[in-house]
């Protein structure tokens, strides 16, 4: 199946597809997947275009395990601390989970967190120390480090890391890795829209590389399950 563009219609669902499985074989499309959110309004819609395409293995689970893993992200950003943050530097070698939203998402963005948080205490303590979770925001004019800072801890792990930047940084790192994001609007009633996809990319730390998907349906019970296998770098 593969998704045109041109097709997409605007509809009343908080949630957006996220991939799309080539006809022929195992080829995978990685969309924009866009989680469109007004403002803090609980209606949305989907659209967006082809990103990236990856090879992958058969699904099990939640997890769609890539035959050609993405490189991570060359980012240099700024965390909640208002440090620079080297993206590859400080993940290498660690296992690490990167996902891009906004602190004023109602939906997907706030449940994902809370979701990996809740897996990541069912782990041994020395597990818990070894992921790594990359929250990176997709509406930087309104997520400052502080504004990270403040809510990352409510809705997801003190432990997670929040960062920022400038938006085409922001938007580039996301492409390096099949994900599309585009800046933040106001519609005509004055309120934001900000469009991001709802993909969590696994990063082996064996290999530095993505090469686990989990799209915005998979639950605590899935993270719980897989996420011994991500810290070891092997497949869900």
């Amino acid at each position: 199946m593969t998704i045109d563009k041109t097709d997409e219609r605007p509809r009343p669902s908080r949630r957006a597809p996220l991939i799309a499985v080539a006809a022929a074989g195992v080829a995978l499309a990685v969309v924009a997947g866009f989680a469109l959110t007004q403002g803090d309004d609980s209606t949305g819609s989907a659209t967006g275009g082809a990103v990236a395409d990856v090879s992958t293995q058969p699904r099990t689970g939640a997890a769609t395990v890539l035959d050609r893993p993405f490189q991570k992200p060359d980012l240099v950003l700024t965390d909640t601390k208002g440090r620079k943050y080297d993206l590859r530097e400080q993940t290498k070698g660690k296992p690490t989970l990167i996902y891009f939203g906004y602190t004023h998402c109602p939906d997907v963005c706030p449940l994902t967190m809370s979701n990996i948080a809740i897996a990541r205490k069912q782990l041994p303590k020395a597990d818990q120390d070894k992921i790594q979770v990359v929250f990176v925001t997709t509406d930087p004019e309104r997520d400052t480090p502080a504004e990270l800072g403040k809510w990352l801890p409510a809705a997801g792990d003190p432990s997670f890391v929040g960062l920022t930047g400038d938006f085409p940084t922001i938007q580039a790192g996301a492409r390096q890795i099949g994900i599309g994001i585009d800046p933040a609007t106001k519609d005509e009633n004055g309120k934001v829209v900000s469009m991001h996809g709802a993909q969590v990319v696994a990063f082996s730390p064996t290999t530095d590389q993505g090469y686990v998907l989990y799209g915005e349906s998979t639950t605590t019970e899935d993270y719980a399950k897989d996420l011994p296998k991500i810290i070891k770098g092997e497949n869900p």
